[in-house]
């Protein structure tokens, strides 16, 4: 069986990520794709959950990244294109190149907004009270902001349309410019 591709589509809040991985997963080249919304392994969490984005949560979500981790080896060794959509910043990215060294091919493609764009976005459609909201995406818009040698896996999408991030996806997909090494 052939193994698949992992794709990482990441950014903060508001930046598209869940609706371009939805797409990018149906339209996959290969036979079989899976969208993995990290979102959803937080929401499994019933007891002693810690909002992730708060410092003390470093323990839990390096849990919860390690389980969706184990998901997308398991999805790609069954030959399924593995589209991961969820925050995974840089500082997370060792679990991933640890598979990269296992011989998994996994792409880190970032999406980003303006901040006005991204909060806009964002506080339309938050879970979450509007405080809380605005102070999370102004906190990983910061962290998305300056990615130093990740740059180059950046499509901006403030004035883009779903369609033309899906294809500026795709592209650094075929070209292979996002991939991350080990």
């Amino acid at each position: 069986m052939n193994q698949g591709r992992i794709i990482v589509i990441t950014g903060s809040p508001g930046t598209g990520k869940t609706t371009t991985a939805s797409i990018v997963a149906k339209e996959s080249d290969l036979a079989k794709s899976v969208h993995m919304h990290t979102d959803d392994f937080f929401h499994y969490l019933s007891k002693g959950a810690i909002p992730p984005h708060l410092p003390e949560s470093n323990e839990q979500n390096a849990v919860v990244i390690e389980a969706f981790l184990a998901a997308a080896k398991r999805y790609a060794s069954g030959g399924y294109d593995v589209i991961v959509d969820g925050i995974v910043g840089p500082w997370f990215l060792e679990p991933w190149r640890a598979i990269v060294r296992e011989g998994y091919e996994v792409h880190y493609i970032v999406l980003r907004a303006s901040k006005e764009e991204t909060m806009q976005r964002a506080v339309e459609r938050s879970k979450l009270d509007r405080k809380t909201n605005v102070a999370l995406v102004e906190t990983m818009w910061e962290q998305f902001c300056r990615l130093g040698i990740y740059e180059s896996n950046v499509i901006e999408t403030t004035s883009q349309s779903v369609q033309e991030t899906v294809c500026a996806v795709k592209e650094k997909i075929a070209s292979g410019t996002a991939l991350l090494s080990d």
